[in-house]
């Protein structure tokens, strides 16, 4: 499988060589991260190629919210990384229901904890780490399987745009004290 390797400035490497055009061509492409690589380095991906904005509708809300946040100093204290991940899920017996998800979760220590409720200026500048395949066989969530697995470029991008969506509460809606 291809691979291609993403920079904390934005950057996608193939073979030591910026891609600048042909993106369609490796969003099928196996990801690997810059060491440190984070959550703004994501974002200063689609800055750097407009392209990729096209690939979900949330984007441009999404870009409008990281200019508007700090260009460093973006972490949250009680989160040490994010962790990238996929999960199988079998549903039922004898059903033949699988789901197949990703997620983004913030992870201290060895615990995994719920980032929804956080701001992207909260985030921005922890490190992006991709995780294992998470196997799940009828909701038993004490006994996962898990794999080491590949993400391709579709999957990192959609994935994290996905989760995102689904992500903190907008600033005019928090209670201030």
């Amino acid at each position: 499988m291809n691979t291609i390797a993403l920079k904390q400035d934005g950057s996608i490497l193939l073979n030591g060589k910026t891609v600048a055009t042909e993106l369609l061509k490796v969003l099928g492409f196996r990801v690997e991260l810059e060491e440190g690589y984070p959550l703004r380095g994501y974002f200063e991906m689609l800055e750097k190629h407009s392209l990729l904005m096209e690939l979900n509708d949330f984007f441009p809300v999404y870009r409008e919210e990281f200019r508007d946040c700090p260009k460093n100093g973006c972490c949250f204290n009680g989160i040490d990384y994010l962790e990238f991940s996929k999960t199988i899920e079998m549903i039922g017996f004898p059903g033949k229901r699988l789901e197949i998800y990703t997620s983004l979760m913030g992870i201290y220590g060895k615990e995994t904890c719920e980032i929804k409720s956080l701001q992207l200026e909260n985030l921005l500048d922890l490190p992006v780490k991709l995780g294992k395949l998470k196997h799940v066989i009828f909701g038993d969530r004490v006994d996962i399987f898990e794999f080491d697995t590949v993400y391709t470029l579709f999957e990192f991008i959609d994935g994290i745009a996905w989760e995102l969506s689904f992500h903190g509460t907008p600033k005019q809606c928090e209670i201030r004290r």
